[in-house]
């Protein structure tokens, strides 16, 4: 991934801002969630997994009650 960055300077030209692409900053942010999820995932024990039907359930029920699945 190309970085195409502007700085933003005060006035003594010292950088305190960079600006980037929306492109190249929604890339970095999935990056990131990605990156977090995969670690995420690792951290959780063989206790905590559930098999297809029990996710399956689980997530119908977090559909109907409109509720998120991380927090």
């Amino acid at each position: 991934m190309i970085l195409n960055k502007q700085y933003v300077v005060d006035s003594n030209n010292r950088k305190i801002a960079v600006q980037l692409s929306i492109e190249t900053f929604e890339k970095m942010e999935e990056i990131l969630e990605n990156y977090s999820l995969y670690n995420l995932m690792n951290e959780v024990g063989d206790d905590d997994l559930l098999n297809e039907a029990e996710a399956k359930d689980y997530y119908r029920e977090i559909s109907i009650n409109n509720e998120s699945p991380i927090q």
